[in-house]
């Protein structure tokens, strides 16, 4: 099963904070026919209680996702920000941190949500690679790098 699909891969998105940008990440899951239609406020909700941004070096991560129970089957929608939107720190949710990368989840099978964490750990931990992703200005491109790192995943 593919996990990360073109459809669902955006370069250079623009924003003006964490919740227009989770919404429309969550809505294109959603209207995939991936996700139900309470992912989206499932997400933003979650958000709100446990942040996801990431500190990772100069380009921060964000990875929002939903329980299991909103979602129909399995992928990943990424988008890069053409300029940094804050969101809540992870580690210290009263403090935010500018992220340029955000990475949804919508896991199915809530035992996939591990190993599919794993993988995205490693691209978060690989400054080089994160730098890499923000290059890319086509869905195309940003898809094909992804696609190689995401095929091997089995949820």
């Amino acid at each position: 099963m593919e996990i990360i699909h073109k459809n669902l891969v955006f370069p250079n998105k623009k924003f003006k904070n964490d919740h227009d940008a989770l919404s429309f990440l969550a809505l294109e899951v959603e209207n995939a026919g991936y996700a139900r239609s309470t992912y989206k406020d499932a997400v933003l909700a979650r958000e709100k209680i446990f942040p996801t941004g990431l500190p990772t070096g100069k380009i921060n991560v964000a990875i929002p996702h939903a329980d299991s129970e909103h979602v129909i089957t399995s992928t990943l929608a990424v988008m890069t920000l053409k300029e940094p939107v804050d969101f809540h720190n992870m580690g210290e949710p009263k403090s935010t941190l500018p992220v340029s990368i955000v990475i949804m989840m919508a896991i199915a099978e809530p035992k996939g949500q591990l190993s599919m964490l794993q993988k995205i750990m490693g691209i978060v931990q690989d400054s080089q690679h994160l730098k890499q992703l923000m290059k890319y200005t086509t869905a195309e491109e940003l898809f094909a790098d992804l696609n190689q790192i995401f095929q091997e995943v089995h949820i």
